[in-house]
């Protein structure tokens, strides 16, 4: 197996792994980046953002992406198809990554911006619609249903936080509940059930996602009567999690419960010495495009810093 020798490894091609490349790049550390299983990240299946700042009209989540990726190739990035399939951090500053099975890398350190991916239904329609009315974040969406009614699926923490956000924005919210009761805190669950224009479909499944170039609907069914229905949404939001994709860092980095990887407070620094950890690999609280950027921003300077204190830059 070919192996190369290298200053900064950079996993992961969203915001997080852009700006950490743009940084290390500027900085003179020659970064090799691997875009991983989705180039770009999750924005690369998103249309329209408008909350990235420096961006005054909105800009298309997959032309932003490009253009943090040309960014980063002006300053010498060396950005490279390919994803970690194997790592092995006992070695400090030789990081051992296999790329595809085939290349290994020894780095000195390691970026990891691996991202998170939404848990979807598994719907054709759903995923047919992704972009075009269909959402994981109403944060990032909700702002294009102002005014019309929508449907959310979940019934967690994150689902009723996100139905009551939109519940501000929109005329009506339907919460699509699988089961017949909340996952969710008790706090929670009076929030949106003490919110008049949301409203609780317990039983429900969600069977279809309605529409062509648009949402304009979803097809529902009472799991108790059996009793299908139609609700006339143009927005159809999915709040039933995220799984980072951190599958291979196990038994190396420390995680919490749900695969997150945790670092040491303040920083972008893992338990293990020259391995630095960005964006929605390691945040499970706020996942937003520009968090991600500037927790890459952070990973970068870390490695930078870590790099000077063994004099190796």
């Amino acid at each position: 197996m070919a192996q190369e020798q290298v200053e900064v490894l950079i996993l992961g091609s969203g915001p997080a792994g852009y700006t950490a490349a743009i940084y290390a790049a500027r900085a003179g550390l020659k970064p090799i980046m691997y875009q991983g299983g989705q180039p770009g990240g999750q924005l690369t299946i998103t249309t329209d953002v408008e909350n990235f700042p420096g961006y005054p009209d909105g800009i298309m989540g997959p032309e932003m992406m490009e253009d943090f990726k040309k960014q980063a190739e002006r300053f010498g990035t060396d950005n490279r198809w390919g994803m970690a399939t194997k790592v092995d951090f006992s070695t400090p500053l030789a990081h051992k990554v296999i790329i595809d099975d085939t290349h290994e890398i020894v780095a000195k350190t390691v970026i990891i911006a691996t991202g998170a991916s939404a848990k979807w239904l598994g719907l054709e329609s759903e995923q047919r619609l992704n972009g075009y009315g269909v959402s994981a974040c109403a944060v990032c969406d909700g702002f294009f249903f102002r005014g019309q009614e929508v449907a959310i699926v979940g019934g967690g923490d994150t689902a009723c936080e996100e139905a009551h956000y939109l519940s501000k924005l929109c005329k009506k919210v339907y919460m699509l509940v699988r089961k017949g009761e909340f996952r969710a805190s008790v706090i929670m669950q009076k929030r949106v059930e003490n919110t008049a224009n949301i409203e609780i479909l317990y039983h429900t499944e969600t069977l279809e996602v309605l529409g062509t170039d648009g949402v304009t609907g979803v097809r529902i069914k009472n799991a108790q009567t059996q009793v299908e229905s139609v609700l006339d949404v143009t927005g159809f939001f999915v709040a039933i999690g995220h799984q980072p994709n951190t599958q291979i860092f196990d038994g190396f980095l420390n995680m919490d419960e749900a695969g997150y990887i945790e670092t040491i407070k303040g920083s972008a620094r893992t338990n293990i010495e020259g391995v630095f950890a960005c964006g929605d690999a390691q945040d499970k609280i706020y996942r937003q495009a520009v968090t991600a950027a500037g927790s890459g921003c952070m990973a970068a300077l870390d490695a930078e810093r870590y790099l000077a204190e063994k004099d190796l830059h």
